[in-house]
């Protein structure tokens, strides 16, 4: 994603405060969305006209795509509204008909709003999520573990450069089950005090999808991401060769582009628990 365009971004600021439409954001619900979305530190209103200001947050903040991001998907987001999903579809059509300029497009994925590019075809392209190994830094405490994910994170992309997508599913998924080891183990208090217990309190062996339901379960994964997570799960398997053989599925680029939106979502929700909790 590049930086947004000055208009784009006040084209933007118009669609979200709606002034004089049925959905007008007031000047005390500024802060409380940019929150949401994940932006810490939130940027204090200053009582200038709403429109301007929030253009000018966008602008001010552009070069953080990551962050940006966040805000476009939070505002076609269903969980943003009271009328969910009949509005957030509303305000996508609108924000797309400003992102088309920009060649790109939020598609609604598993009722997950998430950001893709506009390919000639028309359809939504995925990529790697920008500014992935910043944020892996940021989420994660441990310096020795953050290495370790980004070297992960290297290996994958060398992997998709020369061809070798079975090895980059593979690396992905252990990307999303080393980010979701080290968000609970060094972020969630229960799971510090307890560790990973199934719901009669015993140990549980710590497999991808306990990480993932245990992420679901204490709120740092929302469940249409828990959901978009699931294929990046069962590509994970295929570390083992009887598995891709059962299915009898060869994994190819389109699958990879399928893995990227949902580690998006995960980096986007996490980052959402910890702004409301800042």
């Amino acid at each position: 994603m590049r930086p947004l365009d000055d208009r784009t971004a006040e084209k933007i600021a118009n669609i979200v405060v709606d002034v004089g439409g049925p959905y007008e954001r007031r000047s005390y619900e500024l802060e409380p969305l940019l929150k949401r979305a994940g932006w810490s530190p939130t940027p204090e209103y200053d009582g200038s006209p709403r429109v301007r200001w929030l253009a000018e947050q966008l602008v001010e903040h552009r070069a953080d795509t990551a962050r940006v991001e966040r805000f476009l998907c939070r505002v076609c987001d269903p969980r943003e509204y009271d009328d969910g999903k009949v509005v957030a579809e509303e305000f996508r059509e609108a924000v797309n008909s400003v992102l088309e300029a920009e060649g790109l497009v939020i598609s609604a994925v598993g009722g997950r709003p998430v950001l893709g590019e506009l390919g000639a075809d028309g359809l939504a392209h995925y990529s790697e999520p920008d500014g992935l190994e910043e944020r892996l830094r940021r989420l994660v405490l441990d310096d020795a573990v953050a290495d370790m994910l980004v070297n992960r994170l290297t290996e994958a992309r060398l992997c998709l450069r020369n061809g070798a997508y079975t090895l980059t599913v593979i690396g992905l998924g252990s990307l999303v089950e080393g980010l979701l080891h080290a968000v609970l183990t060094e972020r969630d208090e229960k799971v510090k005090q307890d560790g990973f217990v199934n719901e009669h309190g015993k140990k549980e062996r710590v497999t991808l999808a306990v990480l993932l339901d245990t992420a679901r379960t204490r709120g740092w994964l929302q469940f249409d991401a828990y959901r978009f997570l699931g294929p990046v799960r069962e590509f994970r398997n295929f570390i083992h060769p009887r598995e891709e053989a059962a299915r009898g599925t060869r994994l190819d680029h389109d699958t990879v582009m399928m893995c990227w939106a949902p580690i998006g979502a995960l980096c986007n929700d996490v980052e959402e628990r910890l702004a409301t909790e800042a």
